[in-house]
Parts: C-alpha cells; sequence; structure tokens
C-alpha cells in the first residue's frame, strides 16, 4: 500500500504536536476541556493509521484510514475552535491547521487508490 509509510511518518510528527499542544494548554493556558479533545482526536489519527498499516485486508485499510480521515476533521474543528476563544496564537493555529489539512490529503489521495 504505497504512501503508507509517508502517513504514518506525518501522523506520528502531528501527534508529537498534539501533544506539546496539550501540555501548552494545561500549563501556559489554563484549558483543560477542549484540550483534553483534541489531545485524544490529534493522536487518535496517527493510532487509526498503524492500525490501517496492519489491516487484514484492503478494505480493512481504507476503512481504519477512513477513521483516521474523520478524527483529522474533528482536529480541525478543535484548532479553529480554539483559535476563535483566543486560546492559539496565529502563528501556531496556522501551523498546526495546514499540517492537519496536509495529512487530510494523505489520507484521502491514500483511500482514494484502495477504491481504484
Amino acid at each position: 500500500m504505497s504512501g503508507d509509510s509517508v502517513i504514518k511518518q506525518k501522523s506520528m510528527e502531528f501527534a508529537k504536536r498534539i501533544v506539546r499542544l496539550y501540555q501548552y494548554l494545561c500549563r501556559e493556558r489554563h484549558e483543560f476541556v477542549m484540550s483534553k479533545q483534541i489531545l485524544r482526536s490529534g493522536t487518535s489519527i496517527g493510532a487509526n493509521v498503524a492500525e490501517a498499516i496492519y489491516g487484514s485486508s484492503r478494505k480493512d485499510f481504507a476503512a481504519k484510514l477512513q477513521i483516521a480521515r474523520k478524527e483529522s476533521a474533528e482536529t480541525l474543528y478543535w484548532l479553529e475552535l480554539l483559535h476563535e476563544c483566543s486560546y492559539l496564537p496565529d502563528k501556531l493555529y496556522q501551523s498546526l491547521y495546514a499540517d492537519c489539512k496536509e495529512l487530510m490529503a494523505l489520507l484521502t489521495a491514500t483511500i482514494k487508490t484502495c477504491e481504484d
């Protein structure tokens, strides 16, 4: 399944950024509810990619990537909300948002490849 190692690497890097974001939100911004939500969804992307790589079939692989894509969409939502509520500075928000959108695009392209 082409591209899975790139997605695995990028989703791991993104998850690490999300963990650091969670730490920042708790320590510096004293935000504990939304930060827990974005920690869950943002790290779930990579967890589902890891599961997909060991999927039992091409269909299972694609299904797990679909879940990862949904988690990406949820993560975008939390990023937007945190930014709109002034918990995230513009530069940090834009960087994380761009990385998440890139992951979504990679997931979408890989899913489409599976469907062909």
